[in-house]
């Protein structure tokens, strides 16, 4: 009998292991897989992964699963050779042609995996876990535990985002219009603002409620465009400063307030009754939480004037999608809650508002987090000199991540325009698409000079 090359071979730390995990994962390894005794195994074609240290397998023991393994990458003890995004995508294909499952063992496969890690010197106490990890505390989404989980994300500092974001210091999806030489992310963004403005008919004087107002991109954006005043809310009080400090440099003070408060507080539109005339919230519903939506809708429902529009833009997970996960909800997004498109309209519907028009966005997100992802590359020291190489990790798996996700549709993102309609049914909308996005007749002129001296 002739002996292959891989069964003349010393056994190394990758063939002790292979055993296992293809047992666990039940088929052949999709990646190819170096050890930190330099042993391999695994696809020969496939993506490197390189496991630097036993404390890898001791994470995993601990935590098995994607939160194990984003832990691992994150502290450096798995590497993924190349482009992280190029390796997650051929990853996934791999798994999915070959038919292979997330592991899940039960007593016998852990024990196996115990005796496996013992013969590899593996085991051990539970590694630290890493600085950037959220640690919430309290009643799930209790004011206190809300602003903790923004504050976790959001407040990482303005440098930080100032370098990752564009001019428009956007953090949403953006709305490309041209493949055009020179056009870029802050023109996707500028494009996506000027949409919502259109979609919400806002002209010189209307009263908007920005809730979630980030670092201002829509609230600046429809104040000095479109002479609009705003009231501008965030939980985030490095947002809240930014903003401030913008609306100051602008010399926005007459058309723009900036309140640092939970949705739950906000209160209605300072003398002028029957409510705003229009409602935006970006990307601020994924973080309200599943039983407490309906409360939040109701809250958009409250806040608008009849006839008044509200725009939703939200992301969504596919129908039979997890949507965030283990590592999303531990190191970027903690409480998120991801529901499926007709599950949001739904609930609008419910609190009142009339839904006219929903606009998907899913693939405008792929290249806008592509745009960011390239920004982390390019800047990487500068990144790790402000916030350490352990959160650029987090982040450059967030960001390849998320952008497969949104591109292989298990997420998604929309605009859900909606109306309040009068207590007759009326709805105060124009007959066509075309006219929805012109400025509104209803909405009151600008009033004590609100436009003077506005950039055009």
């Amino acid at each position: 009998m002739t002996l292959t090359a891989k069964q003349t071979a010393a056994p190394g730390a990758a063939q002790r292991l292979e055993p296992l995990v293809e047992q666990l994962l039940g088929g052949e390894l999709p990646v190819r897989v170096r050890m930190w005794d330099g042993s391999e195994t695994g696809a020969p074609d496939g993506p490197l992964v390189h496991v630097r240290s036993r404390r890898a397998l001791r994470r995993l023991l601990w935590a098995p699963g994607e939160l194990g393994l984003a832990e691992a990458y994150i502290t450096g003890d798995i590497d993924i050779e190349g482009d992280l995004a190029t390796g997650l995508r051929a990853m996934r294909h791999a798994v999915r042609e070959r038919g292979l499952r997330p592991p899940s063992p039960g007593a016998g496969g852990r024990l196996r995996a115990l005796g496996t890690a013992l013969r590899l010197g593996a085991v051990g106490p539970r590694p630290p876990v890493p600085a950037a990890r959220a640690g919430l505390h309290g009643v799930l989404h209790s004011k206190a535990r809300d602003r903790a989980a923004v504050s976790h994300h959001y407040d990482l500092s303005n440098a930080f985002y100032a370098l990752l974001l564009d001019e428009t210091m956007a953090y949403s999806c953006g709305y490309w219009t041209s493949d055009a030489p020179g056009y870029g992310p802050a023109d996707a963004q500028r494009d996506k603002l000027e949409l919502i403005c259109r979609k919400l008919g806002l002209r010189p004087g209307a009263r908007l409620l920005d809730i979630g107002c980030g670092w201002g991109s829509l609230t600046l954006y429809a104040a000095q465009r479109h002479g609009v005043r705003v009231t501008a809310v965030t939980l985030a009080r490095e947002q809240a400063a930014y903003v401030r400090h913008q609306v100051a440099e602008r010399n926005l003070e007459h058309l723009v307030e900036v309140r640092c408060c939970d949705y739950r507080d906000i209160a209605p539109a300072p003398g002028h009754e029957g409510g705003y005339d229009a409602v935006s919230t970006i990307e601020m519903g994924e973080h309200v939480g599943d039983e407490q939506y309906p409360a939040f809708a109701g809250t958009l429902h409250a806040m608008v004037r009849p006839r008044g529009r509200v725009l939703v833009q939200q992301m969504s997970r596919g129908r039979d999608a997890p949507g965030g996960g283990a590592f999303i909800e531990s190191y970027i997004a903690p409480d998120m809650h991801m529901r499926p498109l007709g599950e949001t309209v739904t609930l609008l519907e419910g609190a009142g508002l009339e839904v006219r028009d929903v606009e998907g966005l899913r693939e405008h997100y792929v290249r806008t987090v592509d745009a960011w992802r390239r920004t982390l590359e390019e800047n990487h020291q500068e990144f790790t000199d402000l916030v350490g190489e352990e959160t650029v990790r987090v982040w450059r798996l967030y960001l390849a991540g998320g952008a497969l996700a949104f591109d292989e549709r298990r997420m998604g993102v929309d605009q859900i325009l909606s109306v309040r309609p009068e207590t007759t049914g009326a709805a105060g909308m124009p007959d066509t698409r075309n006219g929805w996005y012109a400025a509104s007749a209803e909405v009151p002129a600008a009033r004590d000079g609100a436009t003077a001296g506005l950039a055009e």
